[in-house]
């Protein structure tokens, strides 16, 4: 494999066959994931003072989020493994995506999600036949019933990070991002951290590739952004705390990114920390006004996490923690739900 063979190939997940988990493409499962696109974002950045702005848009992608990377590997990988029925608590996407990757497969899914996740993210698991229930709380809340069902049925728990393929799709949008840069990487990387396993996968994809030194030694640094109201990794990256605290009454606008604790936590604070990175925080009103921003100024049509990205780059780029003529990539995760 080399980078000119990459090159050649559709511009899918696939095309990075040799450093994903399956064994045996038979189980591949797809529904024609392809490369996302990273566009300029000339007259937003020009507002914010960044001059190399670029947004990579995941809402491209199948079932219009990042999420369908990690399902179409991990839904491909189980189905190696002799899986059959999976369990998971979702704010949203990941349930939507994991739910129509097992249909594509023909396994069954119990999602369980907060009452307060968008409707469309609810009758869209269920249109893909997964068994799907409503918890009250947070999705630590909806965690909690997934243990039970998992005890209960004996079935595999695709939860976050307690299962090792979710992130080797998610990783596809590191080995994207050195593809469209030149095999070169953006100074600085700016991400939605919910649970942060795109973060990790980006991180571990850049290091991966400069271990085959397809890439030279310097890393984009790495920025989790959070909203104020539910922002536990900004508080332990704050503190040099080497994993965060529960975060009590979560609550933000930006549904996909109100994890209070997320399991993966001290990936994220060692991925931040090891680039020279950091964690940020931003407010409902500055997710929202970015959302506005980004439409009205450059046409992105971007989700209320995605726009969380904007408005933390202009708050760096306005401390100078980001300077002049770097290159900044946003990453909007999917495309705008309504609650």
């Amino acid at each position: 494999m080399t980078k000119a063979d990459v090159a050649r190939r559709a511009p899918g997940l696939w095309r990075w066959r040799e450093l994903l988990p399956l064994r045996d493409d038979a189980y591949a499962t797809s529904l024609g994931e392809t490369m996302t696109p990273i566009a300029p974002l000339a007259h937003a950045g020009s507002a914010a003072g960044i001059s190399g702005l670029f947004l990579k848009d995941e809402g491209e992608l199948p079932t219009g989020s990042f999420k369908a990377r990690g399902a179409a590997i991990g839904v491909s990988r189980a189905k190696e493994l002799g899986v059959t029925a999976f369990a998971m608590p979702t704010n949203g996407n990941a349930g939507v995506a994991w739910s129509v990757y097992a249909a594509r497969a023909g396994m069954r899914a119990f999602i369980a999600m907060p009452r307060g996740a968008p409707h469309e993210h609810r009758a869209d698991c269920a249109a893909a036949g997964a068994e799907v229930e409503l918890i009250d709380g947070l999705i630590s809340d909806a965690g909690k019933r997934v243990a039970e069902v998992i005890a209960l049925r004996k079935i595999y728990d695709a939860s976050t990070l307690k299962e090792p393929y979710r992130i080797e799709g998610k990783k596809t949008m590191g080995f994207e991002i050195a593809l469209q840069y030149g095999w070169d990487v953006p100074d600085v990387i700016v991400y939605p951290c919910g649970g942060g396993v795109g973060l990790i996968g980006i991180d571990k994809a850049l290091r991966e590739l400069r271990g085959l030194q397809w890439i030279g030694e310097r890393l984009p640094r790495m920025v989790a952004v959070q909203a104020a109201g539910c922002a536990p990794i900004v508080r332990a990256w704050e503190a040099g705390a080497r994993e965060s605290a529960f975060w009590e009454d979560a609550r933000t606008v930006a549904f996909g990114i109100n994890v209070p604790k997320a399991i993966g936590d001290f990936l994220v604070l060692d991925a931040i920390r090891s680039t020279g990175g950091c964690a940020i925080a931003v407010d409902d009103d500055a997710i929202a006004a970015a959302q506005a921003r980004l439409a009205r100024d450059d046409g992105a049509h971007v989700c209320l996490e995605g726009a969380a990205t904007f408005a933390a780059a202009a708050r760096l780029r306005g401390s100078g923690w980001i300077r002049e003529g770097e290159r900044v990539l946003l990453i909007n995760t999917g495309i705008p739900r309504n609650p």
